[in-house]
């Protein structure tokens, strides 16, 4: 297992090029938050549009559409009860990211089956939280594209069948290449198990322990591998470090770090080492 470090976020996170609109950072899509759980899905997108994802759309339940909107005006908000809505939509992003306060319901069920029949195979499809679970209980097919599983521990069992206290490098990989993705699997030191190689986070800490981190790494993943999308293991990678590396820089003035505070802080972290790259190229040039 390799430990992962910060060289993957100068190799990802690049000055913006100066032609450029807001297609060229890619088009997401989020699905999620029921009628119960409307935050999750606010966090995730949150995370999804201080990333810097060019164009985010929301599909979730209609009772969350006026919080979203009062809280995120650049993200457009569908009902995920539209089946013929979130289906066009669903075929025409980059990125879908699904599962974020999704739920368990029948109705939970419908959302999840329509956006798996669409996907489509060059989408990047970040499945995580209540569509794990969804998953695992009731052998739903994997669908179309390259798949990225963020689950926590107990998740990954649901999924997996592998126990917790069981739950090491070489049995998880066995079921990881069964899966044909790549998993996050979110722990004290997060591992990445990508399609060839494992890493594992040096940074993160127990500050992070508090609810929607979960929704908010996804959410930076969407972000991250509809923007940077020609590197898409990469995309995954970077995204993973900066979550626990802009929570490493807050916990050192805060007990806890809410999940909403890394997104706000994302933009200027971003800032900074498209700067380092920039220096790196000008220095090398002269």
């Amino acid at each position: 297992m390799q430990v992962l470090d910060d060289s993957i976020l100068t190799k990802v996170i690049k000055p913006r090029p100066p032609e450029s609109f807001k297609g060229t950072f890619g088009k997401i899509l989020l699905v999620g938050g029921n009628h119960q759980f409307g935050g999750a899905i606010i966090m995730a997108t949150t995370a999804a549009v201080y990333s810097g994802a060019g164009l985010v759309t929301v599909a979730t339940d209609k009772k969350n559409a006026a919080p979203l909107h009062a809280n995120l005006p650049e993200a457009m908000v569908i009902d995920f009860d539209d089946q013929e809505a979130v289906a066009n939509i669903v075929e025409k992003v980059n990125t879908v990211v699904i599962g974020p306060g999704l739920g368990e319901e029948r109705e939970s069920r419908a959302v999840l089956d329509n956006v798996f029949t669409h996907t489509q195979p060059q989408q990047a499809v970040v499945i995580d939280g209540s569509a794990i679970t969804l998953m695992a209980k009731e052998d739903i097919p994997l669908p179309k594209g390259h798949l990225i599983f963020t689950p926590h521990q107990m998740e990954w069992q649901r999924l997996s069948g592998i126990k917790i206290s069981d739950q090491a490098e070489a049995v998880n990989r066995k079921k990881v290449d069964q899966l044909g993705g790549i998993v996050v699997l979110k722990k004290h030191h997060t591992e990445i198990y990508t399609e060839k190689d494992t890493y594992q986070l040096p940074n993160g800490s127990a500050a992070q322990a508090i609810g929607g981190m979960g929704d908010t790494l996804a959410g930076m993943v969407g972000g991250f591998t509809a923007q940077f999308r020609d590197h898409l293991t990469d995309a995954v990678l970077a995204a993973t470090y900066a979550h626990s590396a802009v929570a490493d820089q807050i916990a050192q003035d805060q007990y806890i770090v809410l999940p909403h505070q890394i997104s706000m802080a994302l933009p200027q972290f971003m800032k900074k080492i498209s700067d380092q790259d920039q220096d790196h190229q000008i220095g090398f040039l002269n």
